[in-house]
C-alpha cells in the first residue's frame, strides 16, 4: 500500500474514544460514556451480547454517526461534520455482508471507486487498485464480476475497497461469519499481514483470540472489561455475566 503521510507522525493509526454517549432520535440511549484508546498497530476485539451497543460504536468510528456527547479522534482528527471526509479516509470499515460494499460491474471498478473519488487518476489509481487487491490475494480477479465470486472472495474484495483508501485504522464487523474454515484462515492471514490498527467486532471468541491480543467487552452501552484476550476468555464468570460463551468442549490453546 502507499505509504501513509508523515504529517501526523507517531499518531498514525491512533484511535481514541472519549466519554462517548449517543441516543437515537426516538430517545433510546445506546452508548453511555464509552472510553477506548487503541494505539497504532494494536488489534482489539470488541465482544458483547446482541444489543450491547457494538454496532453503534462502530458507526461512530468512521463518522456514520456523530457523538451526542464525547468524541472520537483518529490520528489527532476529531470526528465532526467538517472532518467527515478525512475521518472516512482514515477509518475503513469492512461490513459483515460484502454485498453492502460491492456494486460495480467489475472488481477493478469497485476497488477504484473510493480512490477515484479522492481524485486519483491514471497510473496512481491503477497502482492503488493493484496494491489493494494484492494485499488480499485477489489481483487475479480484477476483471471479474463480484457476484461471480465466492462469499469468501467477495469479503476479500470488500476489504480491498477499504484498503484502496489507504486507511490507518481498519474496522471489521463479524469478519468470520459465513466463512468456511479455509476462507476463515485466509482472511485471518490477511488481517495479520496488514499491520494496521484493527478493531474487530465479533461473536467468534476463538477468532478474537487468534487475531487480537486485546479484547474489550461491551454490555448495555458501556465497556465492562478490557484486557488481554486470553485472560478475558479464561474468565468463565465474566463471560457468563455478559452472555458470552466459548464453543462447547473448547479448551483454550496454550
Amino acid at each position: 500500500m502507499t505509504a501513509a503521510p508523515q504529517a501526523q507522525g507517531r499518531l498514525q493509526g491512533r484511535l481514541q474514544v472519549s466519554e462517548l454517549a449517543f441516543a437515537y432520535p426516538d430517545g433510546r440511549q445506546v452508548l453511555f460514556g464509552v472510553d477506548l484508546l487503541v494505539e497504532p498497530g494494536e488489534r482489539v476485539a470488541i465482544l458483547g451480547p446482541n444489543g450491547a451497543g457494538k454496532t453503534t460504536l462502530v458507526l461512530h468510528l468512521n463518522g456514520t454517526l456523530l457523538a451526542g456527547a464525547g468524541s472520537v479522534t483518529v490520528d489527532g482528527v476529531t470526528a465532526e461534520k467538517s472532518t467527515l471526509r478525512e475521518i472516512r479516509r482514515r477509518v475503513g470499515v469492512v461490513f459483515q455482508d460484502p454485498d453492502d460494499q460491492l456494486f460495480s460491474p467489475t472488481v477493478r471498478d469497485d476497488v477504484a471507486f473510493g480512490p477515484r473519488n479522492l481524485g486519483l487518476r491514471g497510473h496512481d489509481l491503477q497502482h492503488r487498485v493493484h496494491d489493494a487487491l494484492h494485499a488480499v490475494g485477489m489481483e487475479s480477479a480484477v476483471g471479474r464480476a463480484p457476484h461471480h465470486l465466492s462469499f469468501g472472495q467477495r469479503r476479500r474484495v470488500a476489504a480491498a475497497t477499504v484498503l484502496a483508501m489507504d486507511p490507518t485504522v481498519l474496522v471489521l464487523d463479524e469478519p468470520s461469519s459465513n466463512l468456511d474454515p479455509q476462507a476463515r484462515r485466509e482472511f485471518a492471514d490477511i488481517v495479520l499481514s496488514l499491520g494496521l490498527t484493527t478493531v474487530m467486532v465479533t461473536h467468534d471468541l476463538l477468532y478474537a483470540l487468534q487475531l487480537c491480543p486485546r479484547s474489550v467487552i461491551m454490555d448495555e452501552g458501556r465497556i465492562v472489561a478490557d484486557g488481554p484476550t486470553r485472560e478475558i476468555l479464561a474468565d468463565g464468570e465474566l463471560l457468563a455475566a455478559h452472555r458470552l460463551e466459548l464453543p462447547v468442549g473448547c479448551v483454550l490453546p496454550v
